[in-house]
């Protein structure tokens, strides 16, 4: 690693060090004459946001035993039935395609043991900073989840599931797009991004105001999971430009926008669906809704409270990995926590809302729901496998909620994480991996025994390798 020395960076090392003061309550403020004049401090430089900060808006720790950050007290309504997979029922084509799948039946009937643990086990799978960084794909992702499709030498396919904080896009949309970055095939049946599980919600609000996503796909979304009516942001500011001072507003939007006139609609809830687009209309918007009478435009309750219709986010991250080289970035959870400080310094009560995703308990009640119906698909047997291995880079989500649930936990180092040995707030009780890929062998070692292949031979038959040839590499 290169030195610096202090005539690198431009530092007189004769200097005098810089005074106590400016550590203890003073701010320095340059001028032209390369004097300084000092403003005593008042108040704390971090007081505007600890008075406004909801108390459940801290990053959650495995050591409060927490199942929830969710402050309605209220249980979380999530569908009961996957959608229909687009890519579930597809059927094998080509004569060595159907050859593999015999050899390995009969593989698996000479190794009965060894089959019933592998279907008693499975993985659940956080995607950025796990399998990908954004469109990019982690190459060991790609590895592993081949061997769980099949690629091992039983030629069975291991349960395992996709569970994301992300968002922004239908589930069809984005397991083609997952399906063709990591090259194994990704099912809607087996995948829960952070708003899925909030499609349960179309049975009880009809007009909904849905924010996030590049574009307008958040729309298709909503709509696919059942919404009547649902008002995109850019909708009312085709209706009136003016609501948002700050606004960001293209040909293309317009295009796009269906606009009415907003101030005779009376909306329901509000659903961030994903991470915004316009933190300054979405944020503008936000508030009018929680502060307007009974979820109408234009109108100020008399009691914000009493009048405030609910807003649920789909996550509560707080950064998330991508393809920057720096530290993660900031993601919704960071949005969040501006809307609650927004909403406490015009009201002076802490904001009621509802929050899904990773850690929270009602996004892993649904990931039961999924995993059986996927075990019933690829083995017909609908019931969740013993031994649940969640696999995630940011302790705050993917090992928090794991642990709390009672899954075996997998920390890998191609994300969020970059600590020590292990998360010192929420330790992955299984482990910390390097990535993915090492962080399934050890699982799949550990549920089938150290000498379990990871790859299928498929040129000997196992009907007659008993002559000394192994029917695996």
């Amino acid at each position: 690693m290169p030195r610096f020395d202090d005539a690198d960076l431009g530092v007189d090392p004769a200097a005098p060090a810089p005074r106590e003061s400016r550590l203890s309550g003073t701010l320095p403020i340059p001028n032209d004459a390369g004097n300084t004049v000092e403003i005593p401090a008042t108040r704390s430089a971090i007081s505007d946001a600890a008075q406004f900060m909801h108390n459940l808006s801290l990053s959650p720790s495995t050591r409060e035993r927490r199942s929830s950050r969710n402050s309605f007290g209220t249980s979380l309504p999530i569908p009961r039935s996957p959608r229909v997979s687009r890519l579930s029922s597809a059927v094998p084509s080509g004569h060595a395609s159907v050859t593999r799948d015999i050899l390995a039946s009969q593989v698996q009937d000479m190794s009965k043991e060894k089959v019933d643990a592998a279907k008693n086990m499975a993985f659940a799978f956080d995607i950025d900073g796990v399998l990908a960084h954004g469109n990019e794909p982690i190459e060991e992702a790609k590895e592993a989840l081949k061997m769980l499709n099949g690629d091992n030498e039983l030629g069975i396919k291991i349960p395992y599931i996709l569970l994301t904080n992300g968002g922004g896009k239908t589930e069809t949309a984005r397991c083609q797009q997952l399906s063709e970055i990591l090259e194994s095939p990704i099912s809607t049946d087996q995948f829960i991004q952070s708003h899925t599980p909030m499609q349960a919600l179309a049975e009880y609000y009809e007009t909904v105001l849905v924010c996030g996503g590049e574009g307008q796909k958040i729309r298709e979304v909503a709509e696919n999971y059942g919404f009547k009516n649902v008002v995109h942001p850019k909708d009312i500011l085709a209706w009136d430009p003016t609501v948002s001072p700050w606004r960001t507003f293209t040909e293309e939007d317009r295009a796009e926008a269906k606009p009415r006139d907003f101030s005779k609609v009376k909306f329901d809830a509000i659903l961030v669906f994903a991470d915004s687009y316009d933190y300054a209309t979405d944020m503008q918007l936000i508030i009018d809704l929680l502060l307007a009478e009974d979820g109408k435009m234009l109108t100020r309750a008399k009691d914000p409270v009493a009048s405030r219709i609910p807003v649920y986010f789909s996550q509560g991250d707080l950064v998330f990995p991508t393809n920057h080289k720096g530290p993660p970035r900031l993601t919704q959870g960071a949005f969040r926590i501006s809307i609650e400080a927004q909403y406490k310094a015009l009201t002076g009560v802490d904001l009621e809302r509802v929050v899904y995703g990773k850690p929270e308990r009602a996004t892993y009640t649904y990931a039961d729901e999924v995993l059986r119906s996927w075990m019933e698909q690829i083995h017909d047997e609908n019931r969740l496998p013993k031994n649940v291995y969640m696999v995630g880079d940011n302790p705050a989500s993917d090992i928090c909620g794991g642990n709390m649930y009672g899954w075996n936990t997998c920390l890998v180092r191609t994300g969020v994480f970059q600590g020590g040995e292990n998360d010192d707030n929420n330790p992955a009780n299984f482990g910390v991996f390097p990535n993915v890929l090492e962080a399934v062998k050890a699982a799949v070692r550990k549920e089938l025994g150290e000498e379990f292949k990871f790859k299928w031979n498929p040129k000997v038959n196992p009907v007659t390798h008993g002559d000394g040839a192994s029917a695996v590499e």
